[in-house]
């Protein structure tokens, strides 16, 4: 199993690596956003490939950070049921929802992605706005961001199973309310005495 958990702790490296970086795919878009409401409006010029820009740096975010958002268990999720629960039940829900919902899910839609992506790729496939951009990238981000989310997936499990036989420490203990309010009063209190 420590074999096991070491890959888990590469793959959470490579994530935490690729979900840092593309944060600046972020302000990127901001920037070509802000530069094509400028030329339009200062010379009256305008082009769907920098709009399309725009759709390809937010989308490149997006997905390229669904598994480090996934690894630092901030995704969204109904807590309806699972709040309540005692935090080694909330780890067999997960190991649950991983396991048969997640995982099964990720990996069609990268096995799907796979000829999309070629497809378009081999055809030359062009956005079909005047002036668009060429379809592959768009679809290669898509392909990348499952991928990333299947070896996410298959790192998540691993670290449940570890957690639940007692093998590593909880990466994400849950904190009660009371106990969340008395570290914010902590906090408070040392920024008063700085």
């Amino acid at each position: 199993m420590q074999g096991l958990i070491a890959i888990a702790r590469a793959i959470d490296k490579l994530t935490e690596l690729i979900g840092k970086s593309v944060m600046w795919l972020i302000l990127l878009a901001v920037l070509v956003s802000a530069g094509n409401a400028v030329v339009r409006k200062v010379f009256n010029y305008s082009s769907n490939a920098w709009l399309e820009a725009q759709w390809y740096l937010f989308g490149a975010a997006f997905m390229l950070a669904a598994s480090y958002t996934l690894q630092q268990n901030e995704h969204v999720r109904v807590d309806v049921l699972y709040a309540s629960r005692s935090r080694r039940t909330q780890h067999w829900i997960d190991l649950f929802g991983h396991i048969f919902f997640l995982l099964p899910f990720v990996a069609l839609m990268s096995w799907q992605l796979v000829p999309y992506t070629l497809q378009a790729l081999n055809s030359g496939e062009v956005s079909n706005n005047a002036g668009g951009l060429i379809i592959w990238p768009a679809r290669a981000l898509l392909l990348a961001g499952f991928v990333l989310l299947v070896f996410q997936a298959v790192s998540e499990i691993i670290k449940k199973i570890a957690v639940i036989m007692d093998l590593m420490p909880d990466p994400h203990p849950t904190l009660s309310a009371k106990e969340m309010a008395e570290l914010e009063v902590a906090e408070l209190v040392k920024g008063i005495d700085k």
